[in-house]
């Protein structure tokens, strides 16, 4: 008797084992294997120059000013620049720099080397935000985000000590700036950005940048302050 009762309840198991309702449950859904696979990140490495150098982002028109935004722009031309007294550029200006940028690309984040007084821009793209209290400083601080082949980044944090271009565009601690990077070609690279200074300007204002593909080329030295001096001396 206890024999047979045993062999039921294996049979009953098998049949439960077998059965397609839990077939069902465990076998993989049409189409869930590929939603799984990776989808390969969009390569943006390599040094990269603008591929025409000028005072602000291509944009059209000014960009609309508060009073004094607008009061301290016309007078830029007046005023010492702040490159010219060894200040950093900051971002976004230092993307205007005709020098070399190297783009390096790591699970987690896309470092920018600027040849430009060797300045290291880290994008963190692994999902992290902004931090609640960060501190101002000349780059900000960086989060970015895959959408399709363009990456977007989001900077906030900077500092109000510096221009946003060299035509000398002001801005406040409120700046926020946006970009959207992506690979036109193989050669070309293209730079949407986004400014939103609600205290300097009475609505965003976008502009853009293009930078070449620099084959075989590679970040060299270059000091801020040593290259302002030797140009005071001559």
């Amino acid at each position: 008797m206890r024999s047979r009762l045993a062999g039921s309840i294996l049979a009953g198991v098998a049949v439960l084992a077998f059965s397609p309702v839990l077939l069902a449950q465990t076998a993989p859904r049409p189409g869930e294997a590929k939603a799984q696979t990776a989808v390969p990140t969009p390569d943006l490495s390599g040094v990269w120059m603008v591929r025409e150098r000028s005072n602000t982002f291509d944009m059209k028109g000014e960009p609309p000013m508060q009073p004094w935004a607008e009061a301290k722009f016309k007078a830029a031309t007046k005023e010492v620049d702040p490159y010219l007294s060894c200040f950093p550029h900051g971002l976004p200006r230092i993307l205007l720099v005709p020098m070399p940028l190297e783009i390096v690309q790591i699970p987690g984040r896309v470092i920018m080397l600027h040849e430009f007084d060797h300045w290291v821009r880290q994008i963190y793209t692994d999902g992290r935000e902004h931090p609640k209290d960060v501190d101002p400083t000349w780059m900000g601080h960086s989060i970015g985000r895959w959408d399709g082949d363009t990456l977007v980044v989001d900077t906030v944090g900077l500092n109000d000590k510096t221009w946003l271009d060299y035509a000398g565009h002001p801005h406040s601690d409120a700046l926020h700036v946006m970009e959207r990077i992506r690979r036109a070609d193989q050669d070309t690279l293209v730079s949407d950005v986004t400014i939103d200074d609600p205290k300097a300007y009475t609505k965003p204002w976008t502009g853009q940048k293009v930078y070449k593909l620099r084959r075989d080329w590679q970040i060299m030295e270059m000091v801020l302050c040593e290259e302002r001096l030797q140009l005071g001396t001559r």
